[in-house]
């Protein structure tokens, strides 16, 4: 027996246990000035799979989102309680650099936001800021980069153009290779499809099922339709609770909640 089978069938038996969660919210509560917006979140997402955030406009997944990595940070009139533990260090604590957390857990926004320059200094960016200088990892660092985010044979030829000159759909490709260039450990995904049209769509969410082989993905998404297909599992969000977190297909046949069924049958949202 291969020493590659051998791992795969220890991985295989692991139990699920704090090892193997990448965030842990405990008691998580979040203000913005005197609006409550995350109420006693306590929530736990498995490392290498697709956890969905869904939930009506207002609900608090994407500032729960924008907590993951400390975005939130921005908002001056923020104030937190609880914990949030990466890899069992508390996110929150003045001792944890921001720069450290975002180094290891990247973001796509929900509209593409290219940097004004050519389609290789878009990828190359991330890498030259952590001090990388030669010429020759920088080009195999943008082109596996590239070739991940699955939009390398549209690019190859023209890795010096203006990234502005690319469709939507692959200006979001490129920007999901700027976040693989600097090898995160988290990928968080702000609605990232909304932008774009159905074929786009559809290759974002075919690169996101072979994203998460190597990564950890937290994906807030108002169609529900899209966290029923690619996701492994779903938190339905309401009014800054989460109401019930599941396996995905549980989550959306036989919710445990009411407030969920009325929410995915459309009587609500």
């Amino acid at each position: 027996m291969s020493t590659a089978t051998l791992k795969k069938e220890r991985i295989e038996q692991t139990p699920q246990t704090e090892q193997n969660i990448v965030f842990n919210s405990k008691s998580l509560n979040l203000w913005y000035g005197e609006t409550h917006a995350l109420k006693d979140i306590n929530l736990a997402i498995p490392e290498k799979e697709i956890t969905a955030i869904i939930g009506p406009s207002g609900c608090g997944k994407s500032t729960y989102l924008k907590t993951l990595n400390r975005m939130v940070d921005l908002v001056p009139s923020v104030k937190t309680s609880g914990d949030i533990e990466y890899r069992n260090r508390n996110i929150l604590n003045k001792d944890f650099k921001v720069e450290e957390l975002r180094t290891r857990v990247g973001m796509v926004f929900q509209k593409p936001n290219p940097f004004p320059k050519s389609i290789y200094e878009n990828v190359a960016y991330g890498p030259k800021i952590h001090g990388i200088r030669s010429k020759k990892l920088l080009d195999e660092i943008v082109e596996k980069s590239l070739k991940d985010a699955y939009i390398w044979d549209e690019v190859k030829d023209r890795l010096k153009e203006n990234a502005y000159g690319l469709s939507g759909g692959q200006q979001q490709r490129l920007c999901i290779a700027r976040t693989l260039a600097i090898e995160p450990d988290v990928i968080l995904m702000d609605e990232p499809t909304s932008a774009l049209d159905p074929i786009s769509t559809l290759k974002v969410e075919e690169l996101v099922q072979k994203l998460k082989q190597d990564y950890s993905i937290v994906i807030v998404t108002h169609n529900m339709q899209q966290a029923a297909r690619i996701s492994d599992k779903t938190a339905f969000f309401l009014n800054g609770e989460v109401v019930e977190f599941n396996e995905t297909e549980t989550l959306f046949s036989n919710p445990t909640d009411q407030r969920t069924e009325d929410y995915i049958t459309g009587r609500f949202g």
